[in-house]
């Protein structure tokens, strides 16, 4: 069908006007039609996510590591919460730093404090986040180990799902990302499980221990069987790397995602995964042709809450 040119100039761009007393919803719908670059994809990533978080199709959830550091892991934990996603991919680091903040502190910093001296102090510094010793590695592993040991005199061998969701019960705090996605039976994948802490408290448990078993293709096995029994599928993708790739790798044996919001800072011009535009991932089959889908660029930190706030 012909566009004609009348069909383009339908909706002229309108200022916005806000005063102190602008909700964020009326800042959404004036987003719709303020005719700005980035506010008005974050609109439709907030049309698409209505969908998704409304009817009944599979939504999965896919972020780094890093962002669960800040502030933004409680935006992530009321997604949980509140049910409005079915399935989560993420990285081991979420798992380290969902762990270690339901026992301790992670304190704001700076990008421009010394490192060297960060590090004398023993402090580490992710970003303009400061994490001392003994927020991370010291306690992961002193409440983690006997958790394993454990599950372990339970049975030898686990899904890394399964044993998520049952470390995930242990933690027993309405805080943690883990305990509600538990309590919710929402899966957490996380197909890099022996990266980071936790992974390393695993390799040192099996160290003791030869006949503990972690089955990562049982994970994949129950990953197929809710992409083979969903009817839709749609997806909130935060970054790139394995967690954006492992839900769209998935989703490609069902002809592609149905709708999807990808929010990213990677370009596209160094051929990386995590700067591919999901206009690319139609080409592998992985978003189906006609689906409905926004490529946002910016920093999830200040961007995810704006778009999601409605729904929570």
């Amino acid at each position: 069908m012909e566009i004609k040119r009348e069909d383009l100039l339908k909706n002229p761009v309108k200022d916005m006007k806000i005063n102190k007393n602008t909700t964020l919803m009326q800042l959404m719908e004036m987003f719709g039609t303020s005719g700005g670059f980035t506010s008005k994809k974050i609109y439709e990533g907030y049309q698409i996510l209505k969908e998704e978080f409304t009817s009944d199709e599979t939504t999965f959830l896919s972020f780094p590591a890093d962002i669960i550091s800040t502030g933004t892991r409680g935006i992530i934990n009321q997604l949980v919460k509140n049910k409005l996603v079915d399935v989560i991919i993420t990285t081991n680091g979420t798992l380290d730093h969902d762990i270690a903040r339901v026992y301790t502190d992670y304190y704001a910093g700076t990008f421009n404090f010394g490192d060297e001296k960060l590090k004398d102090m023993n402090i580490n510094r992710l970003g303009n986040v400061f994490v001392p010793d003994e927020s991370y590695g010291v306690i992961i592993e002193e409440k983690l180990m006997p958790m394993i040991e454990e599950l372990y005199s339970k049975k030898k061998e686990w899904a890394p799902v399964d044993l998520i969701r049952e470390v995930g019960l242990k933690l027993n705090n309405e805080n943690s990302i883990l305990y509600n996605a538990a309590k919710n039976g929402i899966p957490v994948f996380v197909p890099g499980i022996t990266d980071g802490s936790f992974g390393s408290q695993l390799w040192s448990f099996y160290e003791m221990h030869h006949d503990f078993r972690i089955n990562l293709l049982e994970d994949e096995h129950r990953l197929s069987d809710i992409v083979f029994d969903a009817k839709k599928t749609g997806a909130l993708m935060i970054g790139g790397g394995i967690s954006k790739h492992h839900t769209i790798w998935w989703n490609q044996f069902r002809d592609g995602l149905n709708e999807a919001v990808y929010i990213t800072t990677a370009q596209e011009y160094d051929g990386s995964l995590s700067g591919a535009k999901l206009e690319e991932a139609i080409t592998w089959k992985k978003v189906r042709k006609d689906a409905k889908f926004v490529n946002i660029y910016g920093d999830a930190t200040a961007i995810l809450p704006i778009m999601v706030a409605p729904f929570l």
